[in-house]
Formats: C-alpha cells, structure tokens, sequence
C-alpha cells in the first residue's frame, strides 16, 4: 500500500469512526503519574470502564505507595470491572516499583519539562510500561503526537488491512502520526480506541462488523471465525455386540447371548434357596421338603412324650 492511499485509508477511518464515536478529551487536572495510571485502566477497555476503575483506586488506597506495596488480588478486586483486572493491575504495580526504585518518590511532573525524546526513551525501559501507556501519556500529558494502540485497536487494524502480521507482533502502525495530522491526534486515537475497545468485548457484535465494513467492504473476508461446534460423540459399543476377528459374527452373538443368558441363572440360585421366615420366628433351611419333615417329625415326637406325661399324673397309686 502506497503512503497516499494509506493516507486516504486512515481519514476514511476518521470520517466512519465519528459516524458512530465521540471523542473524548483527556482529563487536563491530572497529573502526569494520573495519566499514566489512567492509562493503564484504559488499556484494552472503554472509557467508562477506566474512569470507573481509576476513581475506585484512588478512593480505596491512602496513597501510590499503598498501591504499589498491596496485592495483585486486591488490586485486581477493586478494579473487577475492566475486561482483565489482573493484567491491568500488573501494569500499575510494576510501574509504581519502577518509579519508586528510580526516583525513591511518585512525582513524575518534571517529565514535562524535559525533551521529549529521551522522555519517550525512558518510559519505554521503564517496567510494565507498554505501547499504549507511552502513547497515552506523551500525547495526553506531554504534549507530543503519538496516538495509543493497544491490542483490540491493533487487532481491528489488521482486519483493515492497515498493519500487517509483523507491525501488529511488534505493536506500531507505521505511517499513522504522518497520516493523522497532530491537530487531530487526540481526537481520532479516541475515536479509535472505541472502536478496539468494542472489538476487544465482543469481535463478533454485528455493531463491529458495519463499521468495519463501512471502511473497508472487503474486511469481511479478513473477520474472525466461529469455532465450530463439537460433534457428539457415537455411544460405545455394547460388549455383546463386539465381533472379534477370525470367528464369524453370528457364533459370537449366539455364544454371547447364552453367556448373558446364562448369568441370571447363576445369581438368581442363591435366591431360589432362601425361604421366607416361618410362623414360629425361625428360617427354613435349604432344601425346602427336608426341612418340612424334620419339622413334622420334631412335632410328632414331642406329642407322645404330652400324653404319657398326663396319664401318669392321673394314674393314682397303689
């Protein structure tokens, strides 16, 4: 793509994006180190996420000491309505250790007074910082033209053909600040960080696509996929109907239904051989008729030992 089709691309993108964004200006009664730690709440999210986010950390913790020295939980608990609480948390505590190691204090105001250059330089190496914070930071606070990409407006770029695989790996738009006029700057990266703010929450939303496609009509060959759903899996097969190689099917099915025939019989023995109890409390044992007869018989021998008693209580004597 040739610079003055790039350039005609990126105001093609500013004319759609104001269709359906308005911009919104940086906060001017903050302090550098403010903008900065705004800047990591805005990153990869909506500024109403961020603003929200940032007004529940200042109100939670006495100072940017107490920040940097909590948790990553408990950072992540108080800013649990941005997309990743936990990246974003991460950024703030790392950058907070950086500039205390560097300047054993938080005030970062002389930033502003010092050549932009090696500015920009030492943000870079600082720890936790990333393209976007930078970009952020120099153009809200600094005064410099250099409009914030982070990963969902990088992802949207690429669909617009506007960066390649490797620009979007490395995190730079080349040609942008020449294309975008520095009057304009902070207007379109707002406009801009919406779009990939949205993209970032749902790729897929039908919002996304139109403006997308307002843009670039042909992106829609370039949009995300679907994964296709699971199919189900087939039911295992029952072991009965398992046919092992070398014997025909129809022997294996015939020996295999006698086998299960036969398997009941085996367990249903022991229960044919257990009687209910009898009227007098005890069991029979096994063997049904046997155990009747010996019944009977207990019976029958204990009736004459019955008489014999009685008649020698009635026999008078002699």
């Amino acid at each position: 793509m040739t610079a003055v089709s790039r350039t005609a691309q990126f105001a093609k993108v500013h004319k759609v994006l104001k269709k359906h964004y308005k911009p919104v200006a940086p906060r001017t009664d903050r302090s550098v180190l403010e903008h900065l730690m705004f800047a990591c709440c805005l990153e990869d999210a909506s500024y109403e996420a961020a603003e929200e986010a940032f007004a529940a950390l200042v109100h939670t913790f006495f100072d940017w000491n107490e920040m940097r020295v909590t948790s990553l939980s408990e950072l992540s608990e108080v800013m649990s309505g941005l997309p990743d609480p936990r990246v974003a948390g991460n950024r703030i505590k790392r950058i907070l250790h950086g500039i205390f190691e560097t300047n054993y204090s938080f005030d970062l105001e002389d930033k502003r007074k010092q050549n932009l250059g090696p500015t920009v330089k030492w943000l870079e190496k600082l720890d936790g910082t990333t393209p976007f914070t930078v970009g952020y930071l120099v153009q809200s606070a600094l005064g410099g033209h250099q409009i914030p990409i982070d990963t969902g407006t990088m992802a949207a770029l690429r669909i617009l053909d506007l960066v390649t695989d490797k620009d979007a790996v490395a995190g730079v738009v080349p040609g942008l600040e020449r294309a975008i006029a520095k009057a304009k700057g902070i207007e379109f990266g707002a406009l801009l960080h919406q779009l990939g703010a949205d993209f970032t929450a749902n790729p897929f939303a039908p919002a996304v696509r139109e403006i997308l496609l307002q843009i670039d009509p042909a992106a829609k060959d370039r949009f995300p996929q679907r994964r296709a759903a699971r199919e189900e899996r087939p039911a295992p097969a029952k072991a009965a109907e398992t046919v092992k190689p070398g014997k025909p099917a129809a022997e294996q099915t015939t020996a295999a239904g006698r086998k299960k025939a036969a398997k009941p019989a085996e367990h249903a023995a022991p229960a044919a051989e257990t009687a209910p109890p009898s009227e007098d409390g005890g069991r029979a044992t096994p063997g049904g008729k046997r155990a009747a007869a010996s019944s009977d018989f207990s019976a029958a021998e204990a009736a004459p030992k019955k008489s014999t008693s009685e008649g020698l209580a009635k026999r008078k004597p002699r």
